[in-house]
Parts: C-alpha cells; structure tokens; sequence
C-alpha cells in the first residue's frame, strides 16, 4: 500500500471506530482535513473554508462571532485522543490536530526493535525460570485484597442514607436533575445554539444610545445592533460552565445573525425577551405567558408579562419596578417549547429586563431550583420533561439578582 493509501485507511478505521460511531458532523470534518492535507501538503486551512464547505455556512460566515469551527475541532481532539488511549493504543498510524491549526497530522508510530534470537532466548530462559510458587503466592495476596476491597465497598454504601445513595448514582457526577431537565439539549448528535438577544440602537455609544424607534428614525439611521445586556453576558457563561458539566458544548450567536435555517435543524436556547431577541418573534414561542409593552398609562412603553390565562390568585400582568426608577423586582419567563421541527426543542429564558434574563438563565443552571421546578412538573428524577411555561419573580439589589420565586406554571402539550 503507498503512504496515502495507509493513512486514508486509519481515516476510515478512525470513523468506523467507537468513540467517533454516530459523530457524523465530526467524521466529516476529519475526512475533510485528511483529505486536504493529502491533496495541498503544507498548505494552511482557513476556517471560513471550513465553515462552508464542510458545516454548510452561508458565504457571510464570520469566525469572529460564530465559534462554531473551532468547537467542532476542539471535540475531534479530543476524541482522537480518546481512541488513541485506548482502542488504538496498538495502531502503527497516529492522526492529531495539533492546536492553533486545522493541517491535520500524520505519525508513524516507533516500533520496539526485535531482540537478537540469543537476548531472545535469554530472555525466555529467565522467564520460564521465575518460580511458580511466586505467581501463586501473588495471586492469592491478590485475592485477599480484593475480598477486602468488596467488604469496605459493602460497607461504605449500606451506611449511607438514601439521599447520599442517589447522588453516588449519578453518572460522572452530573446530578439527576440536570440530565432530565438538560436531555433534549445535552443528548443531541450536534450542539445546541444559544442564541442571545442584541436590540437595535441608534444614536453615538460614547455620548447616549437609545432603542431604535422605525417610527421616529428614518431609513438611513445608522443602527448599532451588536450590544447586548449584562445580564445576557453573564448567562452565556452560566450556561457554557451548565454545558461543561454535562461534557458538552454549546454554539453561541447573537439574534441579528440568526436565521430560519438553524431554528429548522437545531435545538435552541434563547437567551433575551422577544422583545430584543426579535428571532423569537418568527418561530413557536410562549403561549401562556407573553412579552409586550404597555400601551397607555402612566408607565406606556415599560416590559410586561401577560399572563394569558391567570389562574385564582395569580397577577394579570407581571410589571417590575417602574422605568427611571433603580430596578427592585423583576419577572422572567422560563419555557420550553416545540421547535420548526416537532423534534426540535427550543428553551427560552428570558426576562423583562436584562437581570431578569440573568435570574431565569441561573435559575435552570442551579441544582436546587430545577430540583423544585421538577417537582412543580411532577416530573421524576427517571421521568422525561415535556413543554411547559413558567413565571418567576426576581428580587433585585444594586442591578444583581439575589433571589428568585417560581410564581406562575403551566404544563404544555
């Protein structure tokens, strides 16, 4: 076989292997690049070119603001070395991606020279020599620290109480909850797009910006539409550590730049109100509790939250501190929904102000408050999470979210 032929086989035996089985979008890219460096040898790799040519991006792809490339590389590392610390410890073909690029590499591995046929034999002489009552003796030391073993191991878990007994249970250490709550997102064959809002504005950032008004700006306004909330930015985090400890990623995109196309074949997480995240506004969003701006009164224009269908002892209307005064309560709305595709799934976390986005966004990131929302649901820590909406309230102190109170659910279809 020439050198090409050797390495596209450890190609295809990488992509038939286990720890790749059922990664088509990583698969593909390592074809990619495997073929790229046979074919252009020495020659570098933009990740634009990657974007479109392997994932499908459109030609107004931006590395800068779309990290998908480089998420997607960083999972084929580690995956490449997973396989090679274990079901290809013994391959004489090494394939890596080194760090900083995307030129995929080829390694032959060093092979242990044979022994002369006399160090051979010397060799199985000592060997066949070692006296066999030393291997019995070891083995049944071996034997006796096992029994042990079993016994402190016995122990150990008949003392604990139930409550401890479960979190032992929980693989790799992510609780419960978390995995029903997260399994539509964290199970998926690709990572989930959080999608945070970016409002328009107008006017000069270093002098006073305002909300874009199509009513008052005319059509050659120039419109800044890559800010966002600090609550935003601190949520993106949140859920990226979220993600971390399920061993996920996520993909992270600002509204302006989303399209219909990635709300069809990806599961979402919105992070924002309809109101600023105006994506919301084009596909299935909340039906129970929605987003408006009250119309008349002495607080015309303030976020709001209607509650479509208050049920005995709920607010009609969930209205946090007045504008021009310093934020002291706040609602979010916590929901998840149907995608475009009813097999898709969409998490909308959103707030009325950007600390309630905070709050909602902590809220599903904390042990203990989705414990209780998955109580509020009747769903068991084996059980699987349906569509459902959800109200909280937000206590707010110096612009930071100290406390949160789930004040209004309703279970969806």
């Amino acid at each position: 076989m020439t050198e090409r032929e050797q390495y596209l086989g450890q190609i295809d035996k990488l992509v038939n292997s286990h720890v790749l089985h059922g990664s088509e979008s990583l698969c593909k890219l390592l074809r990619y690049l495997a073929k790229h460096v046979l074919d252009h040898p020495g020659t570098p790799i933009k990740e634009y070119q990657i974007a479109t040519e392997v994932f499908g991006r459109s030609t107004d792809f931006d590395p800068q603001l779309d990290s998908m490339v480089r998420v997607q590389a960083g999972r084929l590392r580690v995956k490449l070395a997973e396989y090679y610390g274990a079901d290809g410890a013994g391959d004489s073909i090494v394939v890596e991606l080194p760090k900083g690029t995307y030129v995929l590499a080829f390694h032959h591995r060093a092979v242990a020279p044979s022994l002369p046929n006399s160090a051979a034999k010397t060799e199985t002489t000592a060997l066949g020599a070692a006296p066999r009552r030393n291997w019995i003796i070891a083995t049944a030391l071996l034997a006796v620290l096992l029994a042990g073993s079993v016994v402190a191991i016995l122990s150990m878990v008949s003392s604990r109480n139930p409550a401890q007994a479960g979190i032992a249970r929980d693989s790799d250490g992510v609780p419960a909850a978390f995995r029903v709550f997260w399994d539509a997102f964290a199970s998926g064959p690709e990572e989930p797009w959080v999608i945070f809002s970016n409002a328009k504005f107008v006017g000069r950032p270093e002098i006073a910006i305002r909300y874009y008004d199509a009513r008052k700006d005319n059509q050659n306004t120039y419109i800044f539409d890559h800010y966002t909330g600090v609550g935003e930015v601190l949520a993106v985090h949140e859920l990226d550590h979220l993600f971390a400890t399920l061993h996920r990623q996520i993909r992270v995109k600002r509204g302006s730049l989303f399209s219909l196309d990635d709300a069809k074949n990806n599961n979402l997480i919105f992070v924002g109100s309809p109101l600023e995240n105006l994506t919301l506004l084009e596909i299935p969003g909340t039906q129970e509790f929605v987003f408006h701006r009250v119309e008349a009164g002495p607080r015309k224009g303030d976020p709001e939250i209607i509650n479509v269908h208050p049920q005995p002892g709920e607010l009609k209307e969930f209205r946090g501190t007045p504008s021009g005064e310093p934020v002291t309560e706040d609602y979010g709305v916590i929901a998840l929904v149907r995608g475009l595709d009813p097999g898709q799934s969409v998490l909308i976390l959103a707030g009325d102000t950007t600390m309630a986005t905070q709050a909602a966004v902590e809220y599903v990131c904390r042990k203990n408050s989705v414990e209780e929302l998955l109580l509020r649901l009747s769903v068991s820590q084996t059980g699987q999470l349906k569509p459902f909406e959800a109200v909280i309230r937000v206590k707010v102190t110096r612009g930071v979210p100290v406390s949160t109170e789930l004040v209004a659910l309703r279970n969806g279809s």
